[in-house]
């Protein structure tokens, strides 16, 4: 069962989420929170799989929130996965920088919420797919100068490859079908990387993948 909390000052849009969640057999809302400060609260105390986190709430922000759990080593198995109300929110890069699995727009159509759940509970998929690409050119545009081999001295060359290919946005069926392997070999490849890079997920890995030079700007065709 996949615990969520759901974290947004508006109690209409926490009621439509529920009801949705709470819908699905794999599914269960754990709990609510109007404000970042409560959301934190509930999460220490609930533990959820999950957190769907508004960015603008009263008290303590999306952000803030979102730092404080991804920081506390307690919470390292919590995901937290922002809620925006346009797509290219300007907070969307510092999100996923602060340790977000990623996010999704309010009026996504029901069942790329139930993916996205899903996905991120796997750490299989960034979220969003009609805006992923502009997340990663905004990542592209900001990259700095490459520092490959110091940051990725302990990945193998198709750690490598396979790394690059989720820089670019490429889910593990694509991968699989770009490097002639099965999704589960793609899919094992990618964990490996994600542990010994000590990613989060798969969100965080795109950020290393631009940090460290190893995906350059200019490389979306």
């Amino acid at each position: 069962m996949i615990r969520v909390l759901l974290a947004d000052d508006q109690s209409l849009v926490r009621a439509g989420f529920r009801a949705l969640l709470d819908a699905q057999p794999d599914i269960e809302v754990a709990g609510e929170a109007s404000d970042g400060e409560e959301a934190l609260a509930e999460v220490r105390e609930l533990r959820p799989d999950i957190v769907l986190m508004d960015i603008r709430m009263p008290l303590l922000d999306g952000l803030a929130a979102t730092r404080r759990i991804t920081e506390d080593d307690t919470l390292k198995d919590v995901k937290v996965v922002m809620l925006t109300t346009f797509e290219l929110d300007e907070y969307v890069f510092e999100a996923i920088r602060s340790g977000a699995s990623g996010f999704l727009v309010k009026d996504t159509e029901p069942e790329e919420l139930l993916r996205a759940v899903r996905a991120v509970v796997d750490g299989d998929a960034l979220l969003s797919p009609g805006v992923t690409r502009r997340l990663i050119a905004e990542f592209a545009a900001r990259s700095k100068e490459p520092a490959v081999e110091g940051a990725l001295a302990g990945l193998t060359e198709r750690e490598r490859e396979v790394m690059a290919l989720v820089g670019i946005g490429l889910s593990n069926e694509e991968i699989a079908r770009r490097l002639v392997v099965s999704p589960l070999t793609a899919k094992t490849h990618v964990s490996r990387t994600m542990v010994k890079l000590g990613a989060r997920d798969r969100a965080q890995l795109v950020v290393l993948a631009y940090e460290s030079g190893l995906v350059r700007p200019g490389w979306l065709g």
